[in-house]
């Protein structure tokens, strides 16, 4: 590998920040110098980042949302918004690989036009997905059945597909699960590094988020303690596969 790839993070809690890292870098089959990561929950998008030194960029999930009115989003997250324009204007200038998981997805989709809202928002929990006819042949789902468990939760997602996408995956309680922007970048709504043990804590460490009703935090980490997602999980093997 003569690049690393760049991991950006926006999660507040360090115990939440570190477990989605060990997870992506399972999921993925990365070695942790393989990747430069930075959590941009602190500080933003460092003036200095430059795609020339990576090969690809993978984004995480956050508690932040890109639907929250301005007045009440916190000038942290108001930085880590406008930083995203300018780093999307490079990657999609030069279709540059990109991996955008929950928050990345909406912060794509916000940037090429589409209403992000809580029209389609989705409680805590695995759930089937329908992979489109673009998606079974597309590298990084070739082969996968035409049904996949996903784990996810999101109180926001896409209104639209982007009309500049490529619709791969789609679920009737949320219509825009995964999408592809050109060759080599992608969203998903859903978390291709989730598992089990990284889900129960989220749940535990967002049960007063608004994600889902609080008292339901013990049920619903029974429930998906019992999830397995491999398919959504080789997402990630692929994608660092094939631009490692």
């Amino acid at each position: 590998m003569l690049k690393p790839f760049l991991v950006l993070q926006l999660r507040p809690e360090d115990n939440i920040s570190d477990n989605e890292f060990a997870a992506i870098l399972k999921y993925s089959k990365l070695d942790e110098k393989d990747v430069h990561r930075i959590r941009l929950e602190k500080n933003g998008i460092p003036d200095n980042l430059s795609l020339d030194n990576y090969c690809a960029v993978i984004v995480g999930g956050s508690p932040f949302d890109i639907s929250t009115d301005d007045e009440a989003k916190s000038v942290i997250q108001k930085k880590i918004e406008e930083d995203f324009k300018y780093l999307f204007d490079e990657i999609i200038s030069k279709d540059f690989p990109f991996l955008g998981a929950c928050s990345g997805n909406a912060l794509l989709g916000s940037y090429l036009g589409v209403t992000i809202s809580s029209k389609y928002a989705e409680s805590v929990g695995c759930v089937s997905l329908d992979l489109t006819e673009a998606g079974k042949n597309d590298p990084l789902l070739s082969g996968f059945p035409t049904q996949i468990s996903v784990l996810l939760g999101h109180k926001e997602a896409c209104d639209t597909v982007p009309k500049e996408a490529v619709l791969l995956m789609s679920s009737a309680a949320c219509p825009v699960q995964m999408f592809r922007i050109g060759k080599n970048i992608y969203a998903t709504q859903f978390h291709p590094e989730g598992d089990s043990e990284g889900f129960c804590m989220r749940i535990h460490t967002y049960k007063h988020h608004g994600y889902f009703p609080s008292h339901l935090a013990k049920q619903l980490i029974t429930a998906v303690s019992r999830e397995e997602t491999p398919y959504a999980q080789k997402i990630l093997q692929r994608f660092a596969s094939r631009y490692s």
